[in-house]
């Protein structure tokens, strides 16, 4: 008896011991505050952000959604940062990258010649929603000569 209970014991040592021996996990590097920036704009590289579906847009705190319903924003963190507009009412440059502006990693600026390029947009996401709010000043805010577009911009997008 002493002898099958020494043996039990042996094989439940040696059983430990393998199972101890297992390659160790490796520790995952957290992400950089600007990781998770770039992960809540595109996603794993692309995202695209619509009025459609549930968006709205004030300029100046008055309802301009049906002049950009049918707006979206496409921005792409792979191979660089980049992005593509449609039907922005000239605000936005149908093309061009976009950057951080500071080193908070909770506002963007976008290239071009429209009003919105070269603007600070300061973002928050929350669940499927991304919201832009900017100001286009009054000098050189009108598009074309007629348009005029300064004013304060909130944007609430959902993605697409």
């Amino acid at each position: 008896m002493k002898l099958n209970l020494l043996k039990a014991l042996v094989l439940a040592w040696i059983v430990t011991g393998l199972q101890a021996c297992g390659d160790d996990p490796k520790p995952t590097t957290p992400k950089t505050d600007e990781e998770k920036a770039v992960e809540a704009l595109t996603g794993t590289g692309t995202q695209t952000w619509a009025v459609g579906g549930g968006g709205k847009v004030t300029k100046g705190g008055t309802d301009v959604t049906t002049e950009y319903a049918s707006f979206e924003l496409v921005l792409n963190s792979v191979p660089s940062k980049s992005y593509t507009s449609k039907n922005s009412s000239d605000l936005f440059d149908a093309n061009g990258s976009w950057t951080f502006a500071g080193s908070n990693f909770d506002k963007i600026t976008l290239t071009g010649s429209k009003p919105a390029a070269g603007r600070e947009m300061s973002f928050t996401t929350s669940g499927s929603g991304l919201k832009l709010v900017f100001t286009i000043p009054s000098p050189g805010s009108r598009v074309k000569g007629t348009l005029a577009v300064a004013g304060d911009y909130v944007f609430d997008l959902v993605k697409k």
